[in-house]
């Protein structure tokens, strides 16, 4: 969402018209202001004026204001300072001289011209604003609020300090409860505030949209965002927002329509354009896609070198077509960011527990790790770990859990409480209080398991409560954080080859690093009398069925032009889709048609739940998985089912995920290709050659009670392992580094 900001500073317009005549009464110009002066100090027509002093002051003040309406500040310090000298009384002139100097950079002077006029007049409205202005500018929002409510006790007819309040309250630096609705209430109540002053503010409107959508009341955000339009139909960041909303709310044609529009009005916009691509591509809508992500590349490279934060995000960038390094260097950028947000929390460095080895010969002690993520509950990472937290071997490692969101009372979460040796909610602390609390629990070993997803708060990692710092299978790429020392792979998903487009050093685990639960949680999925049949689902029973139950951005036009290629070569074939989302549908049947294709020979189902997901996936004959952004925890359902797949890896972890879930089944070598042409060759070979892929399809079901792909506790012990050489590392003294995990290794207590 784009904010609409008020203005940085609170000018006073001199009523010079109502003190005196003459010139001063008429001047419009410049030199109508210096014949002024030049009257006053040469006693020019005094006939002019009622009071010659008075006059040479306000000439001086309207003049400099003049400049200052032009942009050149000197000139309107200089005169600023004039009507100073004629009147030291003068209260207007020093809150604009404050205003000038601000705009300019010499802020300490800024500050004291405004104490000036508050000592003159204590209750100042404007001094008081510009001054929670200035500190508003420098993250001291506790005091920014103080002057904001100062000059609300003085006065409620100025929008700008109820609008800035509004943003505290939303951004929630004061020490205060990090999701309080209280907080969101209070800056609603201040932009309604702002409406009452001025019920025609786009502004207010637009800000006040922004903050039911943050709160998920996006019916009530796209009504203040289409009034902000009625009122100011040129204004671009409302089309913007209204159909970041839209696209919340699943009506992707109209957030496809007000984001062209808001570049319409706005054609350099970077947010809409951005926003405009992600979209279209969520819709399978590939007109002028190349285009589009060379314009967008563009934006970021200008942005990254501005130092502007990107307006393609890291989650977003790792499903795009685009360098690796560029993606390390968005990702370097939003991890720069929350440093940013950490250091406006003004904590001390924290100190950590003392680098001493736990369990070394004849030692005690247990290694203390702390997971933090907003994802405890029904999400897809407590579906594939929600068994690890209570797996871990309490004789070598205490866990701490530390939930980031509230309880959703579902079995996902209720689960993880349970068996977490502790599990601590701290969902209603800031993110200052949280990592103190981490800190005081001497955690040695912090895991992220959030990276750039929703509801993370990456500022506490920022902050280093902890010595080592791990990311982990939230965010299937780099952080680009300094302050994340590892990042949790495997030897395929991330070989050292690639470790240059990393900033973490990498934990190279055996086999696969993706986790999953589905020993411990589906294995009802295999029950032979629980299955489905195709006709549940209008799927032909005569047909060989080709399945991607990948979301439809992951797909782009080589891929699915490939697919029309297989579906082609191969007879009575079809190929099964989700509709993920619905708004794609369409799309995708017409491309299917251009390619020569009987729209029928694409099916497309609905989303369905987890374990009816994983049983009906059996009813497809091949998987086909997308090389831009793999199938993640997609895979890992579709080869728990049973279905044989097909990937092909590139360079960034995200697309070598697949790959990696093959080879942990024992079975990669038949199911991983080199090329888009090995691709097809590989799909089309396996459905022409039934016995073949029979016999891929029964070793693989054969091997998922026993592969290391799905053995959870295994899986379990290597982590651990990689903890203790970890904390090992640091208790030498040495750097962070590179390191591959072995199962047999003197490093971990229970291989000794």
């Amino acid at each position: 969402m784009i904010p609409c900001m008020v203005e940085d500073v609170a000018m006073l317009e001199l009523p010079f018209n109502n003190c005196f005549g003459g010139y001063i009464h008429v001047a419009l110009s410049i030199n109508d202001y210096i014949r002024a002066l030049l009257s006053q100090h040469y006693g020019i027509a005094p006939c002019f004026y009622i009071m010659s002093y008075e006059a040479g002051n306000m000439a001086a003040g309207n003049m400099a204001g003049t400049y200052y309406e032009q942009g050149q500040m000197d000139m309107a310090i200089v005169h600023y300072k004039q009507a100073i000298e004629c009147d030291s009384g003068f209260l207007e002139a020093y809150n604009n001289l404050g205003n000038a100097l601000k705009d300019v950079g010499r802020i300490d002077e800024a500050i004291q011209c405004y104490h000036q006029c508050l000592a003159l007049q204590p209750n100042h409205p404007q001094a008081l604003t510009n001054l929670g202005n200035i500190y508003m500018e420098w993250n001291m929002v506790a005091a920014a609020a103080t002057y904001y409510k100062a000059t609300l006790a003085v006065t409620t007819g100025l929008s700008a300090p109820f609008s800035n309040l509004a943003i505290i309250y939303k951004q929630q630096e004061m020490r205060q409860v990090q999701y309080s609705k209280g907080n969101y209430a209070d800056a609603i109540s201040c932009y309604n505030e702002v409406l009452r002053i001025d019920p025609l503010a786009a502004d207010g409107l637009v800000n006040r949209g922004n903050t039911f959508k943050e709160i998920g009341r996006v019916s009530e955000a796209i009504q203040d965002y289409i009034h902000a339009i009625t009122i100011r139909p040129t204004m671009a960041e409302a089309h913007a927002n209204l159909a970041s909303a839209y696209k919340d709310s699943g009506h992707v044609e109209a957030a496809v329509k007000s984001y062209k529009q808001a570049l319409v009005l706005r054609p350099d916009f970077p947010e809409a354009t951005c926003n405009l691509l992600h979209t279209l591509q969520c819709v399978c809508s590939w007109e002028d896609r190349e285009k589009m992500f060379i314009e967008v590349e563009g934006i970021i490279r200008r942005q990254i070198k501005m130092s502007v934060l990107p307006s393609v995000q890291p989650f977003h960038a790792i499903a795009y077509p685009i360098d690796p390094l560029l993606a390390l260097d968005i990702s370097r950028k939003y991890a720069a960011h929350c440093s940013l947000i950490a250091s406006r929390y003004a904590l001390p460095s924290f100190n950590h527990p003392n680098p001493v080895p736990v369990k070394s010969e004849g030692g005690s002690g247990r290694l203390r790790i702390g997971y933090l993520s907003s994802d405890f509950g029904n999400h897809p990472l407590s579906h594939l770990m929600g068994s690890v937290f209570g797996m871990h071997n309490r004789e070598n490692v205490e866990v701490f859990c530390y939930a980031l969101s509230p309880n959703d009372s579902t079995e996902w979460r209720q689960r993880i409480q349970s068996e977490a040796e502790h599990f601590i909610d701290v969902s209603a602390m800031s993110s200052d209080m949280i990592a103190k609390l981490i800190n005081e629990d001497k955690i040695q070993i912090l895991i992220n398991l959030n990276g750039y997803t929703k509801g993370a708060r990456n500022e506490i990692f920022a902050m280093q409560p902890a010595p080592i710092q791990v990311s982990y299978m939230g965010f299937p790429g780099t952080t680009g954080a300094s302050y994340i020392d590892y990042l949790v792979t495997d030897e395929f998903v991330s070989p050292l080859c690639y470790a240059h487009i990393y900033s973490e050093k990498l934990v190279h685990l055996p086999h696969c690093y993706f986790v999953n639960d589905y020993k411990q949680k589906n294995r009802d999925v295999l029950d032979p009398n629980c299955q489905h049949k195709r006709s549940d689902y209008g799927l032909p029973e005569d047909k060989f069925i080709f399945a991607c139950f990948n979301q439809l951005y992951k797909m782009d036009p080589e891929i699915f032009n490939t697919w029309c290629n297989i579906l082609k070569r191969v007879p009575n074939s079809a190929l099964w889709l989700l509709r993920f989302p619905a708004a794609g549908e369409m799309r995708l049947r017409s491309y299917a048609v251009a390619q020569g294709l009987q729209p029928d020979r694409i099916i497309f189902t609905d989303v369905a739940m987890k374990h009816e997901h994983i049983r009906r996936s059996a009813l497809a004959d091949l998987f086909l998985d997308t090389p831009l952004c793999n199938a993640h925890t997609t895979g890992t359902d579709i080869l728990w089912a049973g279905l044989p797949m097909v990937t092909l890896p590139l360079e960034k972890m995200a697309t070598r995920v697949a790959g990696s879930l093959c080879l942990a089944t024992g079975l990669g070598e038949e199911m991983i290709v080199s090329s888009m042409k090995e691709y097809e060759e590989k799909a089309v070979s396996l459905a022409m050659n039934r016995p073949k892929l029979q016999a891929l399809t029964n070793k693989l079901k054969a091997v998922r009670m026993s592969c290391p792909l799905f053995d959870t506790a295994r899986w379990v012990r290597n982590l651990e392992r990689a903890y203790f050489k970890m904390w090992n590392v640091h208790c030498s003294g040495s750097r962070p580094q590179h390191f591959k995990v072995a199962e047999n290794d003197v490093d971990f207590p229970c291989d000794r």
